[in-house]
């Protein structure tokens, strides 16, 4: 799968790494819904330190379209109430 960080850039995913996406985005989310900021940052620098260390980063030269955008690593909390809601950003399926 194709993962984009804002202000980053994209990077390719082994599919096997879904469920943990998914499950951080969801926690994210989660924190969001109650209020508490240290455990969506917790939850959101996760999500990120996975793409970035489990992602291959992707040159410009590979024009991919994302199956899963995320918002940059500087995102607010006040922020991520626009974000991180329902369903999250990573789709249960891609």
């Amino acid at each position: 799968m194709i993962v984009r960080i804002s202000g980053e850039g994209q990077f390719e995913l082994d599919e096997a790494r879904h469920p943990r996406l998914d499950e951080l985005d969801n926690a994210a989310v989660a924190a969001v819904e109650r209020g508490d900021e240290a455990a969506f940052h917790e939850h959101f620098e996760a999500l990120l330190a996975l793409v970035r260390t489990e992602g291959r980063l992707l040159g410009d030269e590979d024009l991919c379209a994302s199956d899963v955008i995320l918002p940059p690593g500087d995102l607010s909390f006040e922020e991520a109430g626009a974000d991180f809601t329902g369903e999250g950003l990573v789709p249960d399926r891609l």
